[in-house]
């Protein structure tokens, strides 16, 4: 088994050797090292390789030599600027007013402009926001002081603590609990460490990160506005279609009082997505309810726990279970998708499907030998579905459901209407490509599933609801 460790190093030659004779000595392998001076001069990432005793045994000794980070504390950086008269000892008094209240200089700059004041920029550690007033109070009595916003993709301000006051502001915004802390801190250097082996700038890295989850953050309680359609598909029979700004779509059928739901969202969007099922279903809370995924995606599977039976493929069944395991599920095994995976679930709370709700209806675990298989066919209402799995191009065990007599198809994520986006869902759509590299599993071979689905379809107009984006009407 694996595991990886959030070391606090000195800034010294010898610092790394001293770990890795440790962890020799106990029969490990090292399997992944990180470290980068320019984001953080004291964090080093090693991931170890070796028995559960082995491991267990490597922390403690870890431990006692000082050099594991176990407290991610509740700081952050601030950003602050003092006008400061441009004279030999200006910065003095302000220097000892920060000492007095023990906060850390993580940063420093300041120079002059002929105007006989200089603005003095300090990047300062603040673990308790209401000192930190009660020193602008005090800093503001001996120079013109103000907290000022930046462009975190131009410089990183603090290069001593900077994961810790990463995590911290990520997980701040998505209230997340201490534990979730530093799988974050983790998961961000995994991805900063990805991407920068195939030439991508860190600062980049992190502020994909940092603006995926202002995204989710932005869209929660009142400011959480989905598009809304509805649609008669025949007698008693009635859809809604859900467009979350952040996060999958989510289509509701009814008839005659029973619930199917098609996808179901992101799990941190539990409050807002329960409040807008009982206000758009007066009964939401009483009658029977199921829930079908197109495929086993973090933002597909969020709200599972809400339904009596989850409908789903042989495969998503899979990912599902193996996402109790430590490898995770069919995304964590791929190592261009995992890190942020992993940062998504962290972000949005997401928790494993419970398996005794899962109903397997299509499909078998081998892998399928051709673009699109007819694999079973599925009834709600008056609806008869052709339920065809794809070949993985996205993502193993993803579904297409084909309603022929309507013409009616649910195409998960093989097919979306991205040019129907609202802004706000363009704008989140974008991170999740840079970061993964491709949100497909092979994008070479979606291409070719979608040009396939056109043919299995045949001629005629067809209604295409797909996992993300409004209603496309599609002309075959």
């Amino acid at each position: 088994m694996k595991k990886t460790y959030v070391t606090t190093m000195p800034d010294q030659a010898g610092a790394f050797l001293r770990a890795s004779r440790l962890i020799a000595e106990l029969g490990l392998n090292i399997t992944r090292v990180s470290y980068n001076k320019a984001i953080d001069a004291h964090t080093l990432f090693i991931e170890v390789e070796g028995s559960r005793s082995g491991l267990e045994q490597a922390t403690v000794r870890l431990a006692e030599i000082g050099c594991l980070q176990s407290d991610m504390g509740g700081g952050s950086v601030v950003l602050t600027e003092f006008r400061l008269r441009d004279v030999p000892g200006s910065v003095t008094a302000v220097l000892e007013l920060i000492e007095q209240y023990g906060f850390n200089i993580s940063y420093l700059s300041s120079q002059g402009n002929g105007t006989g004041w200089q603005l003095f920029k300090m990047g300062l550690f603040v673990e308790r926001p209401e000192r930190f007033s009660w020193f602008l109070e005090e800093a503001s009595l001996l120079c013109p002081v103000r907290v000022i916003d930046y462009d975190k993709t131009e410089k990183i301000l603090d290069n001593s603590i900077f994961y810790i006051s990463f995590a911290n502001e990520l997980a701040g915004r998505m209230e997340l609990p201490e534990e979730r802390r530093m799988e974050l801190v983790i998961d961000a250097n995994r991805a900063m460490q990805l991407l920068d082996e195939r030439g991508e700038s860190f600062h980049k890295t992190f502020d994909y990160i940092r603006g995926f989850g202002e995204a989710l953050a932005r869209c929660r309680g009142d400011a959480f506005q989905p598009r809304v359609t509805g649609y008669d598909l025949g007698e008693d029979l009635h859809m809604v279609l859900i467009e979350p700004p952040c996060g999958s779509n989510t289509c509701v059928l009814r008839h005659q009082g029973r619930y199917l739901f098609i996808d179901t969202g992101y799990a941190c969007y539990r409050r807002e997505m329960l409040a807008l099922f009982r206000r758009l279903l007066a009964d939401f809370d009483t009658a029977p309810r199921e829930a079908l995924i197109t495929h086993a995606d973090v933002d597909h599977c969020g709200l599972l726990d809400l339904f009596d039976a989850v409908y789903l493929s042989r495969k998503s069944r899979d990912s599902l279970l193996m996402e109790r395991t430590a490898r995770g599920g069919f995304r964590e095994r791929n190592p261009l998708h995992a890190p942020y995976i992993r940062i998504c679930k962290a972000l949005t709370a997401y928790q494993p499907a419970s398996p005794e709700k899962l109903r397997v209806i299509a499909g078998v675990s081998t892998p399928q030998t051709v673009l699109l298989e007819e694999s079973g066919r599925w009834s709600f209402g008056d609806l008869d579905f052709q339920v065809w799995e794809g070949q993985g191009g996205h993502l193993p065990g993803e579904l297409v459901l084909i309603e022929r007599q309507r013409r009616l198809v649910f195409t998960g994520d093989i097919l979306v209407n991205i040019h129907g986006l609202t802004e706000e869902q363009a704008h989140y759509n974008h991170y999740a490509p840079y970061l993964m590299t491709s949100v497909d599993t092979d994008p070479a071979l979606c291409a070719l599933e979608r040009k396939e689905l056109r043919r299995v379809l045949g001629p005629g107009n067809w209604s295409v609801f797909g996992g993300h984006g409004p209603k496309m009407e599609l002309q075959i």
